[in-house]
Parts: C-alpha cells; sequence; structure tokens
C-alpha cells in the first residue's frame, strides 16, 4: 500500500508556494501561443531537471514529458496539463500582465502547468509510488490539436499508461471546489468557414449582379434553425455564426461573402449530423440562388468523455482530500471543446474542473489564474496518484 503524510504536503507546501506563484507570474508574463512555446517548454524543463527528472522534449513539437519511475514498471498513469496562450490582448494591470502585445495566458494554462510542476516536485519528495507517474506538458490546445500531435508522435507508445487524468480551472465554481462528471464533461467541437461566392455591381445596380450578402443572411438564420428543428432538444448542440465579411466599400454590391462560426454537441453522432444538415444547406441555397457555396470544416475536437469508474475514483479523492462540501459531482457538461478529449479516446481516464472563484470569465482580457487554487491543484494530483495504486 501506497501512503503518504498530509502533514509532509503541508509542509512542501509552505516551503514551494512563493516559488511556484512566482514561477506562474513568470509564465503569465511570457505568453507563447500554440506550438510555439519555446521559452515555456524550457523553463518547464528547467524545473523538472533542477528537481531530478529526466525529461524528453519535442512531442508536439514544443510537448514536455517527465516521469517518476515507480517500484512496479509494468504499471503508470499520466498526468496532464497545457502551455499555450491565446492571441488576446491583456487588459490587466497587475505587475506580471503580459509582456508580448496581443498575447496573454487568458484560460490560465500557466495555472496548470504550475500546479503539475509543483505535484512533479512534492511526489518525487514523497516515498516512491508502486507505479509510475508519466508528467505530460501539452502545446496547442488552444484550436491546435496539440494532444493528438503528441499521440501522433508517439506519446503512448514511448510512456505506456493504464489511465490519464486532466484538470482545467474554472471561474464559475467557487475557489478550492472542484467538479466532475462521469461521461461527456467537455463538447465535441468543429470550425467551420462558408464563401458565398455571387457577382459584383454597382450598389444602384444590384440587378446586374448577384448579392452573396442577403444570401449569407439567410445562411445564418438557417443555421439557427436547424438546431432547434433539425435535432432532439434533449441533445445539446448548438451552431454559432461569430463572423462575417463582405465588401470594402458603402457602394458596391460585392462578389462574395464569407462566414466563420462553430459548432459544438456532447456526441460525435450528433456533430456529424449537423455538418451534414449545414453542407446540405449550402448546397440547397447555392442552387435557389444561382450561386457557389463553398463549406469547409476544421480544427476538429472529439467530446471529453469521463469514464466512470475513473471519475468515481477521481470523486473519491476529492471527497477524502477537500470534503465533500467542496465537491460538485455530475457538474452540468459544458459546450466549450477540450483537446483532452483525444487522449480519452485512446485511454480511460477523467477530467475536472478546479474552481477558482473569479469574476473574469475564460478567454476574458482581463482574467488571471488565482494562485491561491495553486495548493489545491498540487494536493490533488498528489493525493491522486497515490489513490490510484493503493486503491486497486
Amino acid at each position: 500500500m501506497s501512503t503518504f503524510d498530509e502533514h509532509c504536503v503541508a509542509e512542501l507546501i509552505d516551503a514551494n508556494l512563493s516559488h511556484w506563484i512566482e514561477l506562474r507570474h513568470d509564465l503569465h508574463a511570457h505568453p507563447e501561443l500554440r506550438f510555439e512555446e519555446l521559452r515555456t517548454a524550457e523553463r518547464v524543463a528547467r524545473e523538472l531537471s533542477a528537481i531530478g527528472y529526466e525529461v524528453s522534449r519535442g512531442l508536439g513539437g514544443t510537448g514536455v514529458v517527465a516521469s517518476l519511475a515507480g517500484k512496479d514498471p509494468a504499471r503508470a498513469i499520466m498526468l496532464r496539463a497545457d502551455m499555450d496562450a491565446l492571441p488576446i490582448h491583456e487588459a490587466a494591470s497587475h505587475d506580471h500582465v503580459s509582456t508580448s502585445p496581443g498575447k496573454m495566458h487568458a484560460c490560465g494554462h500557466d495555472g496548470h502547468t504550475v500546479m503539475l510542476l509543483a505535484a512533479a516536485r512534492m511526489l518525487r519528495e514523497l516515498p516512491p509510488l508502486p507505479g509510475t507517474v508519466h508528467f505530460v506538458f501539452q502545446p496547442g490546445e488552444e484550436g491546435g490539436a496539440g494532444a493528438q500531435k503528441m499521440i501522433d508522435d508517439g506519446l503512448f507508445e514511448q510512456f505506456p499508461c493504464e489511465a490519464v487524468f486532466g484538470m482545467h480551472n474554472w471561474p464559475r465554481l467557487p475557489e478550492g471546489h472542484f467538479g466532475l462528471r462521469a461521461g461527456p464533461i467537455m463538447a465535441a467541437g468543429t470550425r467551420f468557414r462558408i464563401r458565398v461566392k455571387g457577382k459584383g455591381a454597382h450598389a444602384a445596380q444590384p440587378h446586374l449582379g448577384v448579392d452573396p450578402i442577403p444570401i449569407a443572411c439567410a445562411l445564418v438564420l438557417q443555421c439557427q434553425t436547424l438546431c432547434a428543428r433539425h435535432k432532439d432538444p434533449v441533445d445539446p448542440g448548438v451552431i454559432s455564426v461569430c463572423m462575417m465579411h463582405a465588401g470594402d466599400t458603402d457602394n458596391v454590391v460585392p462578389d462574395s461573402a464569407e462566414l466563420g462560426g462553430t459548432i459544438r454537441t456532447l456526441s460525435t453522432t450528433l456533430l456529424d449530423q449537423l455538418k451534414e444538415d449545414v453542407t446540405r444547406l449550402c448546397k440547397g441555397i447555392a442552387q435557389s440562388y444561382g450561386v457557389s457555396i463553398d463549406v469547409e470544416f476544421f480544427q476538429y475536437y472529439p467530446a471529453t468523455v469521463n469514464t466512470p469508474a475513473h471519475t468515481a475514483l477521481c470523486e473519491s479523492v476529492l471527497r477524502s482530500t477537500f470534503g465533500d462540501a467542496r465537491v460538485h459531482a455530475d457538474i452540468e457538461p459544458n459546450m466549450t471543446s477540450e483537446d483532452f478529449g483525444f487522449m480519452l479516446a485512446v485511454k480511460p481516464g477523467a477530467y475536472i474542473l478546479a474552481g477558482t472563484g473569479q469574476q473574469a470569465g475564460l478567454h476574458h482580457p482581463e482574467f488571471d489564474f488565482n494562485d491561491a487554487v495553486i495548493p489545491a491543484g498540487a494536493r490533488y494530483w498528489v493525493a491522486l496518484a497515490h489513490r490510484y495504486f493503493s486503491g486497486r
């Protein structure tokens, strides 16, 4: 049986917390976009090497992996954090504000990275585990499918494991609380681009052209009808047209109009259905108006689906570590997408939400990860690793 002393964990947190906060602030001040995480990966590798880990680099481009060997080499789990930032200009005014205009850690990946680094340090200083723990620092979560790229580069072949676990901060949950559920917790998603090719004309003579703008507007409305009337209302799904561009001046009917948006569902089956529906809709409207309409789908993410047994294990760990009042089981699934779903499509495991209790939400220009959550996140990782091997 693998056991650890909570008093020792508390002492390790007290001894290292100021360093972890300083590290988180450094990462926040130097954000890097997907697959550009060179400085971040270097800082992570230095931290791991300094506490005695052998570091593997380059999976998925800028990924970093380190392993804590256990007594039984046949058993292992994988803990994952993401490292990339977003193309958002930071509007906050704290001391560690982004030094890179147009880039910021608006999703808290700097906090995820530090919580996993903190767990790697504590687990190394605590008594050895029966099995191995692989610490994965992943690039390109924000639209880059970095998890899949690491898998394609041989992540699970080089670092075999029984299960994978992930965690994301969640501003809508109170600070220090946790949420989880079995089954889908994050949505499957794809982005789309629709280009309507009409015929330009003078604005005063629209009959001499084919105006793509009202056709594009009709497409927007019909996309909403697909979700309202062409799917089971109890099966969550959303189509959002988030971008529309047409023309360059106010007295010319443009040649074309472009729409961009996303489809989110909790099942791959419904996602595929809605993609087919959008494609069929575009073909029908193109024929009706006598224009050409091209549809492109890209940046696919599968649903993040937790396996029941591993979700139950995580819930048990959270309750025993933090108390029942801070654990929100069967939390409502969210229609945002997360590329940890690629890992859960290959290995069993679970993905949980760590509450930060903040006003500014994820992807907001004033968002800043709540440093007070670092100890709780690190404690969860440590407790999970010990419980996984001792409780099976």
